[in-house]
């Protein structure tokens, strides 16, 4: 297998901008659609005990396993915001199967958790495990640098510098800075500045403004970036959703 596709999406806790409606269901089918091998979600609802009596159609399972389904064999969850009636955090829904994950907890404040899911992934034929990190960081610029170290002291300690690797998530970096001290060093291309010139815009999700959201990847040629964009996806979550198609190196 030389190629591979992710998806990375922050799905607002499978509501629709200012959660206005419900929208796990439809976003599942578009997921189904996309037919990306790996699925990097942010603000992915693991529990919320309210929301499952008030909302009809809301499922019995939590979503990353309602969204994986009988597509996505393999999924991890890591729980980073935990309150009195559930929790959510970021997933990694995976066609191969995960040989291990872990979260580790990067928040700077109890008023805003954040974690960094590390799955390490076995893609048929490859002779190393692929690196998977899905990422949501903070608001504020200073808790952003500190946990771009984090995940770069990770990758250096953890990551053998030829394995290939995938970072995806929504990185909140609205200024591009915390992307640039990122990639130093670490041999890393974000595909979309490697194939546009620059990061992808993908927030609001209805007229996207901001360049939050990212795919930096290590070991693999970008042979597309897109956003998901149209009346369709602008309605699931108040973030696009973007996808690449990598080729080995």
């Amino acid at each position: 297998m030389e190629s591979l596709h992710v998806v990375t999406f922050n799905i607002h806790k499978g509501f629709s901008q200012f959660q206005s409606r419900l929208m796990v269901h439809e976003l599942r089918d578009h997921l189904r659609a996309v037919g990306a091998d790996l699925v990097f979600l942010q603000e992915v609802q693991g529990l919320h005990e309210h929301f499952a009596t008030r909302h009809p159609g809301w499922p019995a399972q939590p979503q990353y396993e309602f969204l994986a389904d009988s597509i996505w064999s393999d999924f991890a969850y890591g729980r980073n915001a935990v309150y009195e009636h559930g929790h959510h955090g970021n997933a990694i829904l995976s066609r191969f199967p995960i040989l291990r994950w872990d979260n580790q907890d990067v928040s700077m404040s109890k008023l805003e958790s954040r974690g960094l899911l590390h799955c390490e992934i076995e893609v048929p034929g490859w002779r190393q495990p692929l690196h998977c990190i899905n990422v949501h960081l903070g608001l504020f610029a200073v808790w952003r640098r500190r946990q771009i170290d984090q995940l770069r002291e990770r990758i250096e300690r953890m990551v053998p510098p030829d394995a290939p690797l995938v970072i995806a998530g929504d990185f909140n970096d609205w200024t591009r800075r915390g992307g640039r001290s990122l990639v130093q060093g670490l041999a890393l291309t974000e595909v979309f500045e490697q194939t546009r010139g620059r990061p992808a815009r993908s927030f609001p999700a209805r007229m996207p403004l901001l360049h939050l959201d990212r795919i930096y990847v290590r070991g693999f040629q970008v042979r597309i970036a897109h956003v998901h964009r149209g009346a369709l996806f602008s309605k699931l979550s108040d973030h696009a959703a973007l996808s690449a198609l990598l080729t080995r190196l």
